[in-house]
Order: C-alpha cells, then structure tokens, then sequence
C-alpha cells in the first residue's frame, strides 16, 4: 500500500511592518551624505579656508590691495557678485557631490539577503545571509538623532561580514529591523496590501494657509518634527511593542559611577599620579610630565564615556531574542536572536567584591571580526548587577537553562571553592591538591560541570569567574599536557567558540578528569546540536504533526 506523502508545516505568514523587504532597491534618509561624513568635511572646509586666508586673500586680490578687512576690500573693488558667484559654485559643487552619494547608495531586502550597493567613484557591494544573522543593532548617535535618523547594522557570522545601513528615519529602522528578524525567524512575509486611494481633499484658498487641528500647518509640521525629536531623546525604544515596557534588571546610576570608578583603570590612574607626585618631589618632573600628564587630563574624557554609554541600560526578552539597550546622548539597541550567544561569562573583579557586584560579557559571532560599531558595548550584557540581576539575565540568554532549579549550580560557580571548602560537594569537579604546584592561589577554584546542554567552568580566585557555553554552540574541545604537567599527572582543557572577550578554558585539571571532560563535552556538542532548533526560531511543528511524522 502505498503511503500519502505528509505535508510538513510551513511557516506563518507575518504582517511586515514596511514596503522595504519587497525585494527592490531602496534609498536611505536624504540626510544620509551628511551625516556620514559631510559635516565634518564642511567643518574641515572652513578650518582651512580660517588658517589660508591671508594666502587666498594674495591671490585673488593681491597683497598692494589688501585694505585689511576682506569683506570691506571686495565691496570697495566691486567684487561683491564674483565672491557670491564663487560662494554659490562651491555649495553647488557640494550639493551635487551629496546628491550623487545619495543616489548612488541603495539597499534591498529579499527572503533571503540584505543587500548594500555604494560608492560614485570606486563601487562596493555587501551581502547578509539572513539564516546567518547574529543581531541587529539599532544605534541612534546624538547628531542623527537630531535629524530623526538612526543607523541599523545587520551582524552576519564570518569575518567582516556586517551590512549597515546608515542612515534610516527613526521609526522606519524600527519597523524595518523588526521584519528583518521576522525574516531571519524563519516567517513568510505577507504581501503588502494595495493602499486605498486618497480622499479628496478641499482645497484652501489661495491667499489661506492650510490649516491643521486649527493649527497652521508650517507650526503644525515644526511642533510634530520637535515632539518626535522629544519622545525620542526620552524612550530607546519608539516602539511599544518591540520590548516590554520594563527591564528585567535596573541599574542605579550611583551603582554604575561607582562601578566605573571601581575599575583598573583607577588603579593604573592611582599608580600614575603617585608616579607624578614623586618624581615632582624628587625634581625630575619634565618627562614624567610629558608621559603621564595627558592621560590625566584624557581620563575624564573616557569616565565620562564610559558613564554615558551605559546608562538608561535595558534588557529585556522579545519574541526575537534579547533585546538590549543603553546610551544616554548615543542611543543603542541590540537585539540577540535566540542560539547566537556562544559563551558568557560572569566575572567580579575584586575591587567589586565588598558590594556584591558582578558584570557578564558574551562571545557571539557577530562580534567576532571586531569591525563592528557596537563591539565593545555589544559585547556586555550585563555592565554591572547583583546576584539576583544575574540569574534574572541568564534567565533570558540561556532560555532552556532554568535559574530557578541550577541557582545551587550557578551559586556555586560564583562563589563556592572557597579553600575551607575543601572537600564539600559542590556539584563541581575540581582539581586536585597536587595543582597547588602550578595555581597556588586559585586551585580550589577551578573545576567544570554539566548541566544538560550547557558546560560550566569556574576559575579565579583575585577576579571570580564563570564561563557558561551552550554545548550546541561548541566548535571543539582540546586537552593539552606539557611536561611539567605530566609530570604532576594534570593536563589543561580549553572549549572552543567564536572569537571575544570570553575564553572557556581551565588551566589545570586531573589528566583522568580530562578525559571524562573530553567525552562529556564530544557527546553533549553533538547531541545538543542535532537537538538544536534556534536557527528558525519561529518555525514550530504542531504536536500532531510531530506525532504523524
């Protein structure tokens, strides 16, 4: 008997939020010229024109003419409509090089790429695999925002493989990302439905503005360009229904002063200043002076970049992954599709420990080629935060890892291995005493464990950390021994994923450990990743299909 084919589910359908993902070549913001770029060359423009005016000043209107005053000089000479002809011509001359860079820089979004065409002279083109999408950052800096412009980056994995898109209006980046991840969910998009034709409108009269709300329409138009500069200055996020309205962790800004000023840049400050003040008594302060001065006077610059950048922080779960925000002037959001995470590490370094506070960084591939313009905020999920902040984010960058039921685990990782602890059971395999040899300090705190699909690795004893790395993310697994090592009968064990900040490795391990390890991380990487679903997050198989498959 010959059986029915069974009709495999296909994906839903989903409403885009913009006409940009039909597939055809579309334009950025008009303003798009200048703010990549044209600002600063106009700035640049009038700083030569300030330094060689005397110089122009010889050659169109020579030195015996020279009354003193340029602009009285060319009145005086009857040269006023030249200099304004010449004025003109050079803004001319602007306005069409801007236009031609606007002309000439298009972007299309397909079912399966997000395409980028640019350049006038010298031609480039990128390409963004949407099933290779990592996330897309949505970064609004201080200058487009004023325009009501934002830049969406698109993180591909590969090396250098990101698209931008610089610049979008505000409100259509939103939209846009959103069908973006839709399509890289795995969801069909619908046809755009054909728009209704426009009712006829009464025309005013001729000698009447228009009127709006029984507003003129000019101050209508300026006060909605002023009010939806407001709301955006105010709110990361334009869209409501992007994120949920509130954030699963808050950072209170005294917390991250405090964290910032608690950092080792404050300590290399400390060491330069003590420096400074002792070669100034010792009266040898000239090169001292020179070396150390302007990083002085350039830490301000950074602890106030640094603060900035992170504060108004955000995380929160979307339907699309992790959604994080942060910015105070430059806004930034970044959203994480569920399965992009590699690696994370939860660290405490010990000018934190009195507090309780703890940062966590991620490896994923987006952020591997370090091009891209969030890396090194993309790469911190969580800037500062309690315990509780932690297992609330890990919560939501590990979604099948229940905090709730491996808080023991996880507590343990952060700060158990205590050396009184030796010998208590911490559902930890930790390195034997014989270790004491080559970490005398930090022996008892290094150990490994699994816990269904992800490995844990604990280390550290001045700085606290633990290393979680999804199983199905594992690119390889390595043990090396060395001769010293050997001689001890240890080995050192590294798990290997994308390029970042955080490195899944032990130093020291009992060589027997090892090999359990090498067979528990093989296995599990293998069977995680067959299991693994997160690629096509949205595509999901009704029970009933499944049972008939």
């Amino acid at each position: 008997m010959n059986e029915e084919p069974v009709a495999r589910a296909r994906p839903p359908l989903a409403a885009p939020r913009t006409d940009l993902t039909d597939g055809e070549w579309h334009r950025l913001h008009p303003a798009t010229p200048l703010l990549r770029g044209g600002i600063f060359m106009v700035a640049i423009i009038g700083f030569i024109i300030a330094n060689l005016r005397e110089r122009l000043i010889d050659l169109f209107i020579g030195e015996e003419n020279y009354g003193g005053d340029p602009i009285d000089t060319i009145y005086e000479r009857g040269a006023t409509g030249w200099a304004l002809l010449i004025i003109a011509g050079v803004l001319l001359v602007i306005l069409v090089v801007f236009y031609l860079s606007w002309r000439t820089h298009t972007f299309r979004v397909t079912g399966e790429i997000v395409e980028v065409r640019s350049g006038l002279v010298f031609r480039s083109n990128r390409k963004a695999r949407l099933d290779r999408v990592q996330g897309v950052n949505l970064t609004r800096p201080l200058i487009p925002r004023l325009f009501g412009a934002a830049r969406l980056e698109i993180t591909v994995a590969g090396q250098d493989g990101n698209v931008q898109l610089a610049y979008l209006g505000s409100k259509l980046a939103d939209d846009l990302r959103r069908d973006i991840l839709h399509l890289a969910s795995g969801l069909r998009q619908a046809k755009q439905p054909a728009a209704p034709p426009a009712a006829p409108v009464d025309q005013a009269p001729v000698d009447q503005a228009p009127v709006v709300d029984g507003v003129p329409a000019a101050h209508s138009a300026f006060g909605g360009f002023a009010s939806a500069r407001f709301q955006e200055f105010r709110a990361p996020e334009l869209d409501p229904d992007a994120a949920p309205p509130h954030s699963v962790v808050r950072i209170p800004p005294r917390r991250l002063i405090g964290s910032v000023v608690l950092s080792g840049f404050t300590v290399f400050l400390l060491l330069a200043g003590i420096s400074l003040i002792i070669s100034v008594v010792a009266g040898s302060s000239g090169w001292v002076l020179v070396a150390v001065l302007p990083g002085l006077i350039g830490s301000v610059g950074y602890y106030f970049s640094r603060i900035t950048k992170t504060l108004r922080f955000s995380i929160a779960g979307t339907p699309d992954g992790v959604r994080v925000g942060y910015g105070l002037l430059s806004t930034s959001s970044q959203t994480l599709p569920p399965g992009r995470i590699h690696a994370i590490e939860v660290s405490q370094p010990i000018l934190w420990r009195r507090f309780g506070w703890w940062q966590i960084n991620i490896n994923t591939a987006g952020q591997a080629s370090g091009r891209s313009s969030t890396a090194v905020t993309g790469t911190t999920l969580l800037p500062v935060g309690t315990l509780a902040d932690v297992e609330k984010v890990l919560q939501l960058a590990l979604p099948g890892f229940d905090t709730d039921t491996h808080r023991a685990l996880i507590e343990n990782g952060m700060l158990g291995g205590r050396k009184r602890d030796v010998g208590v059971a911490d559902f930890y395999s930790n390195a034997p005493a014989r270790a004491v040899w080559l970490r005398p300090f930090s022996w008892w705190r290094t150990g490994w464990a699994v816990s269904g699909s992800v490995a844990l690795i604990r280390r550290g004893v001045l700085s606290r950390d633990l290393i979680l790395v999804p199983l199905a993310r594992m690119q390889g697994v390595r043990i090396s021994q060395g001769a010293i090592r050997r001689r001890l009968r240890l080995a050192s064990a590294a798990l290997h994923t994308v390029a970042g900040p955080v490195t899944a490795s032990l130093s020291v391990i009992d060589v027997d450990e090892a090999l359990v390890l090498f067979e528990w991380m093989s296995t599990g990487a293998v069977r995680s990743a067959l299991a693994d679903t997160s690629h096509h997050w949205s595509r999901t198989t009704p029970p009933t299909q499944k049972a008939a498959e």
